[in-house]
């Protein structure tokens, strides 16, 4: 495997060669065997129990839920795309831009590994382990492209089932998101009042899949707040069908 610094991202084939022959995927350069902090590991090891172990948001939002950098080998149609969250600087590490990625590949696109990072944030001291400055990007793009565009289409685990929702401030930047379209209307209206999954998907130009991504993206910029006592609380739709059997939750 080449360094990080190279712009070509790898193919599938080539990838698992590697990691067969190497035990890793290649991409973790530290100098010293590093292990992610056990939280993170105890939460990505109650994702493999729950749910598939390649949802990408799932394994997204455990990062950014503990505030840890993480390296995700993801499947983007047949390449390897490495990429490297820094929650706590909102920036992440690619040798290409991930506004790159095509529809296709972002409807698909699942978690080969979950690896400690192999790359500093810019600014930190051990400046030879820092990656080019050209390779980190605001992380907040990324965030928006997996939760409208990505596989998943219903609500995270973390803040599904009975709430309410609401928009709030992001808890760093103090600032609100926008978005496009229908998207717009609805996020002012967040602003201003608490509703249910059922009251938002219908909302003008929404849908239940609409407004489940709009919400996991809210979740993934930290501008969302979940309340399950609120008066306007409700199960989300096909929550109590689930629970009785039959079909419920579920990804593309």
């Amino acid at each position: 495997m080449r360094d990080f610094e190279e712009s070509t991202l790898w193919r599938i084939s080539a990838f698992e060669r590697n990691r067969s022959d190497s035990g890793s995927s290649g991409f973790a350069r530290l100098d010293r065997a590093t292990e992610l902090p056990t939280t993170l590991l105890a939460d990505l090891r109650r994702l493999r129990r729950d749910a598939a172990t390649d949802d990408v948001l799932e394994v997204v939002a455990a990062c950014m839920r503990h505030r840890e950098p993480a390296l995700l080998c993801l499947q983007h149609e047949q390449l390897v795309w490495p990429v490297t969250l820094f929650p706590a600087q909102m920036l992440y590490h690619s040798p290409r831009d991930f506004s790159e990625a095509t529809t296709a590949g972002l409807a698909t696109l699942s978690v080969i590994s979950t690896e400690p990072p192999g790359l500093r944030p810019p600014g930190h001291w051990m400046h030879e382990r820092v990656g080019l400055a050209q390779q980190y990007r605001p992380l907040e793009p990324l965030l928006w492209a997996l939760a409208m565009q990505g596989p998943r289409n219903t609500l995270l685990s973390e803040i599904g089932g009975r709430a309410a929702y609401r928009l709030i401030p992001n808890r760093t930047t103090g600032e609100r998101p926008t978005a496009p379209g229908a998207l717009g209307p609805a996020l002012q209206r967040l602003q201003r009042e608490s509703a249910s999954l059922r009251e938002i998907a219908a909302w003008p130009g929404l849908s239940t899949e609409r407004a489940s991504r709009l919400l996991n993206g809210l979740y993934l910029c930290s501008s969302l707040m979940v309340t399950r006592t609120h008066p306007a609380a409700r199960e989300e739709p096909g929550l109590m069908r689930s629970l009785l059997g039959w079909p419920g939750r579920g990804r593309r």
